[in-house]
């Protein structure tokens, strides 16, 4: 599961006790972990029980979608009881689902079928330095030193991990489907950011726009993947993978995470889903096996912090 974009936090946020607080932060790394179990889950799909990955992908999200649209529905009737959605709105939302699950999510089971989790993930964390580039190039934001810095540890981080990383062969699909994926998160993220506010008012907030997009994204991310793979056959265990995948690390994690976003600051979320990229180093050598070399868990780290100044750089710009 990819990190969580930023259009999901709510504009009103609840008052905060320190109680509540803690119980939010608490609630969030939860829901970080789930997503980064996915990983291992995917991988053991795609690996061990032979899952073609975008008719997987396609099926997870599919049934995830199936489960959250009623709530979509209800909230979208409720914000526009008196009037229709216009077509723009609808358009944008599905175009929306496509980038972020479609191609996406798709982009990703693709390259996990090829690149060990960690690698994919340490790719992965490069999305937010994409994200402020988008910014940049458009003129919504304005270079600073701390992206700067930023881009340079992520950057550092990446070659310090990749140098010694001994490649499987055919690995460079792996990482073109990661390089796909991470430009349409990125996309998806700068799109998402315009159509917060419009979904508050039109369409009932992140449950309608998550629900409404999720459902566009796999009915396309499924079609194609039966497509070109077949129906996926699954066994007893590819069917609880996909059935936990979809219903907690997705549906359940989903409205977790909004939850939290009632109470938690825009930092504090950020700097807890950037915990991701070791948490799922740590699944991966548990599960996987997945063996890292010194040099590659320092350029791992390393990568990571970078991943979090850029994310973060902007709420220190406005401080300043």
């Amino acid at each position: 599961m990819l990190r969580c974009p930023a259009l999901t936090e709510p504009t009103i946020r609840e008052p905060r006790s320190g109680q509540r607080h803690a119980l939010a932060l608490g609630q969030a790394l939860l829901v970080t972990f789930l997503w980064s179990t996915s990983w291992i889950l995917i991988k053991i799909g795609l690996d061990d029980l032979d899952l073609a990955p975008i008719s997987f992908a396609g099926l997870r999200y599919a049934l995830a979608a199936a489960i959250l649209l009623p709530f979509g529905v209800r909230a979208m009737r409720a914000a526009h009881a008196n009037e229709p959605i216009g077509r723009g709105l609808l358009a944008r939302t599905a175009v929306y689902g496509l980038l972020f699950v479609a191609v996406a999510q798709g982009a990703q089971f693709a390259a996990l079928s090829v690149l060990p989790a960690t690698a994919v993930s340490l790719v992965l964390s490069s999305i937010p330095a994409v994200v402020a580039l988008m910014a940049l190039g458009s003129g919504q934001e304005r270079a600073t030193a701390w992206q700067a810095a930023g881009i340079g540890l992520l950057s550092l981080g990446a070659i310090l991990y990749f140098g010694p990383f001994d490649l499987v062969d055919g690995a460079a699909p792996g990482f073109l489907a990661a390089a796909i994926c991470v430009l349409a998160a990125a996309g998806s993220s700068h799109l998402g950011r315009r159509l917060a506010r419009d979904a508050t008012r039109h369409l009932g907030g992140p449950t309608g726009l998550t629900a409404s997009s999720m459902a566009v994204g796999a009915l396309a991310l499924l079609v194609t993947g039966v497509a070109l793979e077949g129906w996926p056959r699954l066994d007893g265990i590819g069917w609880l993978i996909v059935g936990w995948l979809a219903v907690v690390n997705t549906a359940f994690a989903f409205t977790l995470w909004n939850h939290t976003l009632r109470t938690l600051t825009a930092v504090e979320s950020s700097v807890v889903n950037n915990t991701m990229t070791v948490q799922i180093a740590i699944l991966a050598i548990v599960f996987l096996g997945e063996l890292l070399a010194p040099i590659q868990l320092v350029g791992l780290l390393l990568a990571a912090g970078g991943a979090a100044v850029v994310q973060l750089a902007p709420f220190v710009r406005r401080r300043e």
